[in-house]
């Protein structure tokens, strides 16, 4: 008999110690990438160290939900662990919404404590000098793995009342040529709303009171500024052929000849191109500047601050024509006649 009970206390003490390393292997080592299937989350290159996989919790989403996904993404080993983890530590109602950078060197502890912190995930993010409100959206999205982000729905109406440099500016704008073009660190869990704001401020700090006094000496309007140097951005390369071009372009708004740029076409049809059919030209839109006089209805891209000065400061000269060569090179000329043989050397 007692030979029996030290037996079961043997095969007892066994198995607890079976089932303590089988629970402490699941619940503090990291789940191994040998042969695990690619993460849902996506890569993106975080500001965390060790930090690679964005893992996104939503609003709402309880213990259940969020470590079936852990599991589906191969970020643990089981949703047992984890669950069992959060349970006895009295973390359910402690997991914080939104998006953390994870690792598959992660145990479940370090995994909890993301979680339960709050520590947002953030990327950075470089907007290039000449993308549009729609190519701006679609960057934070892609690397946010997500469709959240909605830009182009946002109007200037709605911002007026914090930057005053959007007076001036139609209500019903989108904030194209105000989102100024930097690198910025936003969080997974910012809003539209927010993202636009603090590309907002940026811009109102790089124009600064020294071009916006000049803006207001020259009896311009920032808007039309702005306007200027998103046309500039699009089809001119260096500083002094943008500052040059600016020149031409407003002596030829002052004499009501037609602007003729072929960015604004190209930003009419949504085409990636430098060659425009000849239809196109007569598209009925107010960004046609073929068609209409004047500037367009409003900025074609969001213009970074040399093309912003250039519009400030045109440079004076005797021509009255330009052309883009394939190479980027800009070729002015003085009269049309030498304006079209340029256009016959170069464009054919």
């Amino acid at each position: 008999m007692k030979q029996n009970k030290k037996t079961i206390s043997i095969l007892t003490a066994i198995i607890c110690l079976l089932l303590g390393g089988f629970l402490w292997q699941g619940i503090y080592l990291p789940k191994s990438s040998n042969g695990a299937p690619p993460l849902a989350g996506r890569v993106v290159g975080g500001l965390e160290s060790k930090a690679e996989n964005l893992f996104l919790i939503e609003k709402g989403q309880g213990l259940q939900e969020i470590s079936e996904n852990l599991e589906k993404e191969n970020l643990i080993k089981s949703k047992i662990f984890f669950e069992l983890y959060v349970f006895f530590n009295k973390k359910q109602n402690q997991l914080q919404a939104g998006g953390y950078f994870l690792s598959l060197s992660m145990n479940v502890p370090e995994i909890v404590e993301k979680f339960v912190s709050g520590k947002i995930a953030k990327v950075k993010i470089t907007v290039p000098e000449g993308f549009t409100i729609k190519q701006i959206e679609e960057k934070i999205n892609e690397l946010f793995n997500t469709t959240r982000t909605v830009l182009v729905v946002l109007r200037v109406g709605d911002f007026k009342n914090e930057f005053g440099f959007l007076t001036g500016t139609p209500d019903d704008l989108t904030l194209e040529g105000f989102l100024f073009p930097d690198t910025y660190q936003f969080f997974y869990n910012e809003s539209s709303d927010e993202i636009a704001r603090k590309m907002l401020k940026n811009f109102e700090k790089k124009l600064d009171l020294n071009l916006k006094e000049e803006i207001e000496k020259q009896g311009k309007s920032i808007f039309e500024t702005v306007i200027m140097a998103s046309l500039l951005e699009k089809e001119i390369k260096t500083l002094g052929d943008k500052k040059l071009v600016s020149g031409i372009l407003w002596k030829r708004l002052e004499n009501g000849i037609p602007l003729q740029v072929d960015a604004t076409i190209t930003y009419i049809s949504g085409k990636k191109t430098t060659e425009i059919p000849k239809e196109e030209l007569e598209v009925d839109s107010p960004y046609n500047t073929y068609k209409y006089l004047g500037l367009p209805k409003g900025p074609i891209c969001n213009p970074g601050l040399k093309s912003i000065e250039a519009a400030i400061y045109p440079e004076d000269s005797n021509f009255w024509y330009y052309l883009s060569k394939p190479d980027g090179d800009t070729i002015f000329s003085k009269t049309l006649e030498e304006h079209n043989i340029a256009k016959a050397k170069y464009l054919r």
